[in-house]
Parts: C-alpha cells; structure tokens; sequence
C-alpha cells in the first residue's frame, strides 16, 4: 500500500509520494495511475524527499521532466503543509537550487512565489538544431506551419504566434511540434495572443503530458518571449483554462511567477490492484471536448 496525496495548481494537477518509495513500480505504472478514467488522474507525479527538500518529476507517459513551475509551487505547498517547512526555503530539482516563499496559507491551499531563474534564447539550451538566439523560427507540420520562439527556462518551449488560441488547435499541432525534427529532446509547446500589455492567453501542449490546462514554466517562457519582443511589460498575467499565473522580471532578468497550490486528497492506493489495466491507445490523454484531428 502507497500513500499518494492529489494536489492541483491552477488545474495542473499532480500525485505526490513521498521518499522513500516503490519510485520504479510507480512510474512503471504512471500511464495508470495519471488516466482520468481508468486511474486516479494526474498530469504527472512528483517524488519528493522531504529530508533533502528534493523533488523529481515524472510525467504520463513515464519520462522524467527537468522543471515544472506548477509542480515546483505543489512541491512547496507539500512541503509546508506535510513537513512543517518554514515560509521560505529551497526545492531542489535535477540542475538548480529553486527559492520559494509561501506567501499565504489558507488551510489546504497555499500561494507560493517562486524563483524561475533567467530564461535562456540560446536554441542550444533547449536544445534546438538551429544557430544562435533566434527571434522566430518557421515550424512545418503536417497540421501547418507556424512561427515560434523558443525559450529554455530549465527545460524546452516552443511559443507559437498567429495561431488561434483555443484546444483544438493545441492539440492539433502540439505533437507536431512537440517531436519535431528541430527538437531532439522534444519540447513544449504554448499557442499565445496577448491581450494587452499586461495580459495574454495561451493553450498548452506540454512535453510527455499532452493537452494541459496550466504550466507553470509554460507561462515563463510565455512571459520571457513577450517580454525579449516588447509586447509586455516586465510584470503580466498568463492565463489558462485553468487559470491566471502572475509573472514578473526582477532586476536580474530571473522571473517570478506566483499562484496557489492545492492539496486535494490523500489515498492509500494497492499498486498491484493496477496490474491488469490495460488501456485504450488515444493521443495523449482524453480531456473532455478536446479530440486530435
């Protein structure tokens, strides 16, 4: 029997397990386990060591993410809710040190600022296969082609323009996108408008998750290319289906996004009662309203 406690942020929504852990039987089992339908439902999994103040990030489709800005504020919100942690502290990922502050806590939710860091143009940051900092890039797909910018905040983004900004066509070109011939390590991907200079709307195609309602690091690199283009000011709101994620530039050129994180419910799951589902083959997972043409 596993402990694992539901949280969401913004409708991003992760399991989290704390260490130590059948980690290998629980990602064996994430396409499961992550199944709206047929599992608990989550779009991903996030391994924390509450000693170390640690956590890894494993999405559906068992790959392990490099960064998660949603994932990092439940992180944080587990941390003070579960492990006393004080209200500011350090979560550590794969490549850095992340600051995070709970700005507020009201019962199971707490809203969590947290340090992003610079974001990088460098296409070998992504990694991308093309040269330099590119403004733009000219994307073909078998569903169009699209101009992107690209943007590494500690992992991959591809920021499609002119693009309509709703589901469909999220899902239509996101997988496109996301395997791209230009991406050897994949990527995600964000379709945005901007709405003025201190709003703008995106959809999300994230890496290894497919269609997803808030991305915390999506946002960022949102944030990060309307702001190297002038379309911005250097404080503005991303929002998603899933709702609104304040995103500011300190002095430095490190973005701070701020939002809340929710703890939703603890189960006590029987991994081996798992064992014998077997899914449906779709692409990506089934959102409701939301189909692949």
């Amino acid at each position: 029997m596993v402990e694992l406690l539901k949280y969401q942020a913004l409708g991003n929504d992760y399991l989290v397990v704390d260490l130590p852990a059948p980690l290998d039987d629980l990602v064996r089992l994430l396409p499961i386990l992550c199944h709206p339908h047929f599992g608990l439902g989550s779009d991903g999994l996030l391994a924390f060591d509450p000693g170390e103040r640690s956590v890894r990030i494993f999405n559906p489709d068992r790959s392990e993410a490099q960064r998660s800005g949603n994932g990092l504020r439940i992180a944080a919100a587990h941390a003070v809710l579960e492990h006393g942690a004080s209200r500011q502290f350090e979560i550590r990922t794969q490549d850095r040190a992340n600051p995070v502050r709970a700005l507020e806590i009201l019962g199971p939710r707490v809203v969590v600022e947290l340090d992003i860091g610079r974001p990088s143009f460098r296409a070998a940051d992504l990694p991308a296969l093309v040269e330099g900092e590119p403004r733009r890039v000219t994307l073909e797909t078998p569903a169009g082609t699209v101009e992107a910018a690209l943007v590494s905040v500690g992992n991959p983004h591809a920021v499609v323009f002119g693009e309509s900004v709703d589901p469909r066509r999220a899902v239509q070109l996101g997988p496109h996108i996301e395997r791209h011939p230009l991406f050897p390590e994949r990527t995600n991907v964000q379709l945005v408008e901007v709405l003025d200079r201190s709003r703008a709307r995106i959809e999300i195609w994230e890496r290894g998750a497919g269609y997803t309602l808030a991305s915390g690091t999506s946002a960022s690199a949102v944030a990060a290319a309307l702001m190297r283009e002038g379309l911005v000011d250097d404080e503005v709101t991303i929002v998603m289906p899933g709702g609104e994620l304040q995103i500011s530039r300190a002095e430095d050129g490190s973005l701070v996004q701020q939002g809340p994180a929710q703890r939703v419910y603890r189960a006590q799951v029987e991994l081996a009662d798992l064992e014998g589902v077997i899914l449906p083959q779709v692409l990506g997972r089934d959102h409701p309203g939301v189909e692949a043409e």
